[in-house]
């Protein structure tokens, strides 16, 4: 099969010593328990955090070498002889720590979520945007150029700050102002940086800070006197160990995503698609902040699948 194997640490978009490497004779997993499932993987997505992993900057290391990737979607090829929820053919979706940025990938049925219309879940951002609006919330969205700001208006976003023109303060206290509210009750962090560390100025009392990631590649600091006085609620929210931990709860979320896509309250936007091949490509788009919404690797067409969702 196919596999895209990172060898070395290092940068991902290099094209002198990459660390990642196609093999296109990669062995094909074995189920390796009665409850495993086997799934030809039909497409996957590249996320920062796969972007870092390979650096090695990432909170999880993985002996060398490893086949990065995590969530994907795919058709069940095989099962063990006691997996009862699946069946060869079946549509699924599934996270994985590493491994799905290959043809095959084996994995546990209690970790494979319910029947899938095939794609991937928005990026973070989009996905937020969206479910805010879905949760009635006044949504304020931060990006940076036209292209992005206008995708993000067609979402119904209330007010959207343009990062190269726009002064994110002023803009935001000027909107807040106009619809008569006091200030925001939750940010909503993948950047950190500076960008955090402005936008915290705009939080009300009691407001609510989610912490995703730090694409800008600096960790705010945000200092404890100042979440003491205002009663600030910060939360770290790493999907990843949702797994592991509420397993049951992470499969409930995704439910009521699927039932949201049914329902065409989310959509799904897919930025750019890539071969294996071109991984390199791939992560540059993540890289140069080109994507808007999700980088794909897909390994055939998929524009005749459907689910049974």
């Amino acid at each position: 099969m196919e596999a895209l194997l990172c060898k070395r640490l290092g940068d991902p978009t290099s094209s002198f010593e990459s660390p990642i490497e196609l093999s296109r004779n990669h062995p094909i997993p074995e189920l390796d328990s009665p409850t495993a499932v086997r799934i030809k993987v039909k497409a996957t997505s590249l996320n920062y955090g796969t972007y870092l992993q390979i650096q090695g900057k990432y909170q999880e290391k993985h002996p060398l070498p490893f086949i990065p990737g995590s969530d994907y979607a795919g058709i069940v090829n095989a099962v063990g002889p006691s997996v009862s929820k699946f069946k060869v053919g079946d549509y699924v979706c599934a996270f994985s720590p590493v491994g799905s940025y290959a043809t095959f990938i084996v994995q546990d049925q209690s970790q494979l979520s319910v029947l899938l219309v095939l794609g991937a879940a928005g990026g973070v951002g989009l996905a937020a945007v969206q479910i805010g609006k879905i949760c009635g919330a006044v949504v304020i969205a931060v990006a940076r150029g036209a292209e992005k700001v206008q995708l993000l208006k067609s979402l119904g976003v209330d007010h959207v700050v343009d990062l190269m023109n726009q002064n994110v303060t002023a803009s935001v206290k000027e909107f807040l102002k106009s619809r008569n509210l006091k200030g925001v009750d939750v940010l909503y962090d993948p950047v950190g940086g500076n960008l955090a560390k402005e936008t915290m100025k705009l939080l009300n009392w009691g407001a609510q800070i989610l912490v995703i990631g730090f694409a800008s590649g600096e960790i705010p600091i945000i200092p404890t006197n100042i979440i003491l006085v205002k009663n600030w609620t910060v939360h770290g929210f790493y999907w990843g160990s949702y797994i592991i931990h509420q397993p049951a709860m992470l499969e409930d979320s995704v439910r009521d995503l699927f039932s949201w896509m049914e329902k065409g309250l989310i959509t799904v936007h897919v930025s750019h698609t890539y071969s294996l091949s071109e991984a390199n490509l791939a992560f540059s788009a993540i890289k140069d902040r080109k994507a808007m919404g999700k980088v794909m690797i897909v390994f055939d067409d998929m524009g005749n699948a459907s689910s049974k969702l």
